[in-house]
């Protein structure tokens, strides 16, 4: 069996927060970001995370890269715990591990140019290298993302958003990264060209033979791209699955309401599909619901699910939900 690139285990992110005018001897609040989070990542492998806002999503992607301190768990990177790492060690993982924002135009410094941009970490890591060959490898990389190599003097005003997306990307893959994570690298872009850009990441993970973790809050676009799913909820992991199975026939809740948020554009089967609803509003993470942190919204929740965690149930080969009294869901079309 295949060792995995990324290896999570029992993950949690715990933040202090003090409140705005506390006194200096007033307890500090506890925003709980990411809970109990177990998950591995393969070689060559999509794992896509979705959820809604404040699942937790940015906050993992962030402690894999290592801009967020780990409160509690285990991250392993090609066998390495990051927490051992050395500094050393810290920059070639920072090497490996590559970042492609949500927000295109603020990803970009806006006094550099393309070409200074896409050449900022190749310079960054390998200082030595000629300048002639960033230059090239500039240039070469312009070409893979489809941007013309004529455009290496511009400035990121001069581009559109989804030009602007490609140019992050170009900047992330320009060290051959292993592992490359997208923090809802289309939700600010219009609907063509999300598809475009989807699109040209599935190209590059399979030309590059990249391991992705792709963030979003789109179950229908996270399924495009991802072999498997972890849905998320308030910082726990619900349903984790294969994509195929996820979004066929979901087993949590939680799961089956964000696939029933999702319209089809067939207006007869739109009307024919169950909708199971989820009431209310997402708990605060500061104050998270005891037992099932989805029980405050389930449809199908009872007094038990507030006395415990629920544990990962398997459901079928590779695919677990974290639900006693789940059941799977027929999903009339693909979401």
């Amino acid at each position: 069996m295949t060792e995995p690139i990324l290896s999570i285990r029992d993950l949690s992110v715990i933040f202090d927060i003090r409140p705005r005018g506390a006194w200096p001897w007033t307890p500090s609040l506890r925003l709980h970001a990411v809970s109990g989070l177990s998950v591995d990542v393969a070689p060559g492998e999509i794992l896509g995370l979705v959820g809604e806002s404040g699942s937790g999503k940015s906050t993992l992607a962030r402690a894999v890269v290592g801009t967020v301190p780990v409160t509690s768990g285990e991250i392993r990177f090609e066998g390495s715990d990051l927490a051992a790492m050395s500094p050393q060690d810290r920059r070639r993982h920072r090497r490996n591990v590559q970042m492609v924002f949500q927000d295109p135009l603020a990803a970009l410094n806006p006094r550099m140019t393309v070409g200074d941009i896409i050449a900022e970490p190749l310079i960054t890591h390998d200082p030595a290298t000629p300048r002639a060959e960033v230059k090239a490898r500039v240039r070469e990389i312009m070409d893979r993302v489809g941007l013309l190599p004529n455009l290496i003097n511009r400035y990121p005003h001069e581009f559109s958003g989804g030009q602007c997306q490609r140019i992050g990307i170009a900047r992330a893959l320009i060290l051959r990264p292993k592992l490359l994570i997208c923090d809802e690298p289309v939700s600010a872009l219009d609907v063509s060209v999300q598809a475009q850009v989807v699109n040209l990441l599935r190209e590059l993970q399979s030309d590059f033979g990249l391991s992705m973790i792709f963030i979003a809050h789109d179950l229908s676009v996270v399924k495009h791209i991802s072999d498997r799913i972890v849905v998320m909820y308030l910082g726990r992991p619900m349903e984790v699955g294969p994509a195929e199975a996820i979004t066929r026939t979901p087993h949590h809740p939680y799961t089956q309401g964000l696939i029933a948020s999702v319209p089809i554009p067939d207006p007869r089967l739109e009307r024919a599909r169950d909708r199971p609803l989820m009431e209310g509003e997402l708990p605060s993470p500061l104050a998270p619901p005891s037992g099932c942190v989805f029980r405050t919204r389930c449809p199908k929740a009872r007094p038990d699910c507030a006395r415990a965690v629920p544990p990962m149930e398997v459901v079928a080969d590779r695919h677990r939900v974290a639900c006693p009294y789940h059941e799977a869901q027929k999903v009339l079309q693909q979401a």
